[in-house]
């Protein structure tokens, strides 16, 4: 991208801004060094109007509007300057494409430190045993990255694996750190030839991020490893075990089933008059759905570029309809200052996503897993004939997180047996325990009866089996270090993992599946 001065035209400098935020979805946006927003948990407008291009960012914690001035890409980032209203002082913010803004010395020194102060925690706490092989250095045929610091505990013959995480590391490395245990796990054991005997994994986290690798451990397979979870206190530096014999306190956030046609209606009027201002062909290939009783979306191939919603107008209790526009966490109000932008991104929508598009074009590139979902939740019968025949829920809220909040699809079999799928368009190493936290979350819902009782599946007989777990991606992008996670997961919980071609834009075709022993 070319750096874009404060000469430029407003709609060159918007349209740098929304090209970015279409590349990078997940945008962490700094000023001096802070974090302001996190785009997957904010909300962004770029407009141009009256000489100048307006940036508009909010979040539960703060609302902010920038005029911008300039624009400067450095490799993956890019330079923002604004100006504040009232004020002819510049401000700079920094866009990346996630919130870790450490420098690379400075993430260095922190993980050396930190590998220094879990050595002396574990030669503390098990003084019999011999530390050996620490080491955090990046392993990328192995999937080990520099994050997460990793050795053994031997005694004799008998040995443990250890990985830790620190504190500084994004709230998704923390997350992570049970896969990659897992996966050291098997490289010690296969790589030792029978030298030590592992009992199993030995993992540490910072004191208060237990909580996920603790639920995740309790769906493991006991019998083929022993799983100790550790909570390491940097002040102090002590280890304390967390229980994982049970799932613990699950997060579990589960709105009431809403009626989709009282969204239509309650949206008619704005719904119509986006209808009407699109080409016939953008409108034959757009999907429009319901996204809640006050909100209707349309979506081209998953990426949903423009919504109607039903608000409260400002000091009064009458209602009024609002149309936004954007790709990703863009978001712009439609109205005459702002038709031309919205046309402007409708023609590159349209030119750009589709299944013969180029993949060096943001907006078919953007989004990706929402494009596979919305190729299968026309027809699940594709995947297993056993799907197909009841209720599709998509992007359900299934738990509070940071990082991940939405469960891709959720439907029952033909014979009411519930069914959670995970979809994948790219690799992801940690796709099977971010699978499994939905599954989990599904599986207490449904014992509990919380499903019934919030209105979902109405009139279905729910099967009181436990859910299936449906992994789905393409071949060619199933990361080989999934199956080794999964084969680790206890038996009582039933995965498959279905690969389908790498055509699956232009048509949805099962190539491969693999199963757990039980289902």
């Amino acid at each position: 991208m070319p750096a874009v001065s404060a000469a430029a035209d407003p709609s060159a400098l918007a349209r740098a801004l929304e090209n970015f935020f279409a590349a990078w979805p997940a945008i962490a946006v700094f000023e001096d060094g802070r974090l302001l927003f996190d785009l997957r948990l904010a909300r962004c407008s770029v407009t141009a109007e009256h000489g100048r291009c307006l940036l508009h960012l909010w979040s539960d914690e703060r609302n902010m509007v920038r005029t911008v001035t300039a624009i400067t890409p450095r490799r993956e980032t890019l330079r923002v300057e604004t100006r504040r209203f009232g004020q002819t002082r510049p401000q700079i913010l920094t866009l990346q494409p996630d919130a870790d803004c450490r420098t690379p010395t400075a993430r260095d020194t922190e993980r050396k430190r930190y590998q220094r102060g879990l050595e002396r925690a574990l030669g503390v706490a098990f003084p019999e045993w011999r530390l050996q092989s620490f080491r955090s250095a990046m392993d990328l045929e192995n999937s080990f990255g520099p994050a997460y610091a990793r050795g053994m505990l031997v005694r004799g013959q008998a040995a443990w694996a250890v990985l830790g995480v620190g504190p500084e590391e994004p709230p998704a490395t923390i997350e992570g750190a049970l896969t990659l245990g897992i996966l050291w796990l098997a490289h010690c054991r296969q790589h030792l030839d029978g030298r030590q005997v592992f009992h199993g994994l030995r993992l540490v986290v910072p004191r208060g991020c237990a909580s996920v690798a603790q639920n995740r451990m309790s769906w493991l397979d006991r019998a083929a490893a022993q799983w100790e979870l550790y909570e390491l206190d940097p002040a102090s530096g002590d280890l304390g075990a967390r229980c994982v014999a049970d799932t613990g306190n699950l997060a579990i956030d589960l709105p009431h089933a809403f009626d989709p046609q009282a969204g239509f209606e309650r949206c008619a009027v704005g719904v119509d008059q986006l209808r009407g201002m699109l080409p016939a062909d953008l409108l034959e290939a757009t999907e429009i759905r319901a996204r809640s009783a006050n909100e209707i979306a349309f979506a081209l191939h998953g990426l949903e570029y423009a919504r109607v919603r039903q608000k409260w107008a400002p000091r009064s209790f009458a209602r009024q309809t609002e149309i936004v526009f954007g790709a990703g966490p863009s978001e712009t109000a439609l109205d005459d200052t702002t038709e031309d932008l919205f046309l402007d991104l409708m023609d590159r929508l349209f030119r750009g996503r589709h299944a013969e598009g180029s993949a060096c074009d943001p907006l078919y590139r953007l989004q990706p897993e929402r494009w596979l979902e919305s190729r299968l939740r026309r027809d699940l019968s594709l995947l297993d004939p056993a799907l197909g025949a009841g209720p599709v829920y998509s992007q359900v809220p299934a738990f509070a997180s940071a990082s991940r909040s939405l469960l891709d699809l959720l439907t029952v079999t033909r014979q009411g047996r519930l069914a959670v799928l995970e979809l994948k368009a790219d690799d992801d190493l940690h796709l099977p325990l971010q699978a499994l936290d939905y599954w989990a979350r599904v599986r207490e819902l449904h014992r509990g009866g919380e499903l019934a009782r919030q209105g979902y599946f109405a009139g279905v007989e729910l099967a009181e089996d436990d859910p299936l777990l449906l992994l789905v991606a393409p071949a060619l992008h199933i990361h080989p270090a999934n199956e080794i996670v999964l084969r680790q997961l206890a038996p009582s919980v039933p995965w498959e993992l279905i690969a389908l071609d790498e055509h699956w834009r232009e048509q949805v075709r099962v190539v491969l599946r693999k199963r757990s022993a039980i289902r």
